[in-house]
C-alpha cells in the first residue's frame, strides 16, 4: 500500500449482549488489533442486539443460581472461569469486578438505548459505558437509572435517553434485528460479521483478528 492510499473501511457488525463477558474481551480485541491497523484498515463499528436471556425477569436471577440452571456450573467451576476472564480483561486493559456482579438481568432496555444512541452517533462509547457499569461497577444494564447515567456520561441528552427508555421506541427494531441474525444462525456471542460475509466468533486474541482484518481487507 502507497503511502497516500486511503485505509479500507471495513463495515462490523458486532452482534452482542451488554451481559456478556467475551463479548466486552472481543470488542477491546478488536479495537487493539484495529490500532496495529491504523493507516491500512479502519472500522465502520455496528453494534447489534443479541439477549443471552431473553425471557430473564425484570428483577433478574442470582449468578450462581442462573449459571447452574444454564450450564450445570459449578461455583468452584464458577469461580475458574470468573478468574480466567478477569485475566484475559486485565491483559486487554478492562476492569472485571466479577464479585461486584451478583445477578443477570434483563438488557433489552439496554439494546434499545444502544439503537438511539447509533443515530447520535455515541454507540460505541455507550456500549463501553455499559459494560463498564455492569462488569467493573456491579450495576444492573436494565435499571433505567443506570442506564440514563451511562448515557450522560458520554455525552448524550439524558431527558430524551429517559424519554426513550420510558416510551418503548425502538422495540420492535430491535427485536426485528435480534430475529436476522438468529435466523442466519447467530446463537452466541461475540460474533463479529465483516463485510456481511465474514464471522469471526468469539473473544479472539488481538492477533487473530489483527490478522483476519488484514486478509478481508486485501480481498477487499
Amino acid at each position: 500500500m502507497s503511502a497516500s492510499a486511503a485505509p479500507t473501511t471495513l463495515k462490523i457488525d458486532f452482534v452482542s449482549d451488554v451481559s456478556c463477558p467475551w463479548c466486552i474481551i472481543g470488542l477491546k480485541a478488536l479495537e487493539q488489533a484495529a490500532d496495529r491497523l491504523k493507516g491500512e484498515v479502519a472500522l465502520d463499528l455496528h453494534f447489534q442486539p443479541f439477549e443471552l436471556n431473553p425471557q430473564m425477569a425484570p428483577e433478574g436471577q442470582d449468578i450462581g443460581e442462573h449459571l447452574h440452571e444454564k450450564y450445570g456450573a459449578t461455583p468452584e467451576q464458577s469461580q475458574k472461569n470468573r478468574e480466567a476472564i478477569a485475566a484475559r480483561g486485565a491483559a486487554l486493559g478492562f476492569t472485571f469486578n466479577l464479585d461486584k456482579r451478583s445477578r443477570i438481568y434483563n438488557t433489552f432496555d439496554a439494546h434499545r438505548l444502544l439503537h438511539w444512541a447509533e443515530d447520535k452517533g455515541l454507540q460505541t462509547q455507550l456500549k463501553h459505558a455499559l459494560f463498564k457499569a455492569y462488569f467493573t461497577d456491579g450495576q444492573s444494564p436494565g435499571d433505567h437509572e443506570v442506564l440514563v447515567r451511562a448515557a450522560g456520561e458520554v455525552g448524550l441528552d439524558t431527558a430524551e435517553a429517559r424519554e426513550v427508555l420510558a416510551s418503548g421506541r425502538y422495540a420492535d427494531e430491535v427485536r426485528e434485528r435480534e430475529q436476522l441474525y438468529l435466523r442466519s444462525g447467530i446463537h452466541s456471542v461475540p460474533a463479529i460479521i465483516v463485510n456481511e460475509r465474514h464471522l469471526i466468533q468469539g473473544g479472539q486474541p488481538v492477533e487473530v483478528f489483527e490478522q483476519a482484518l488484514r486478509q478481508i481487507a486485501a480481498q477487499a
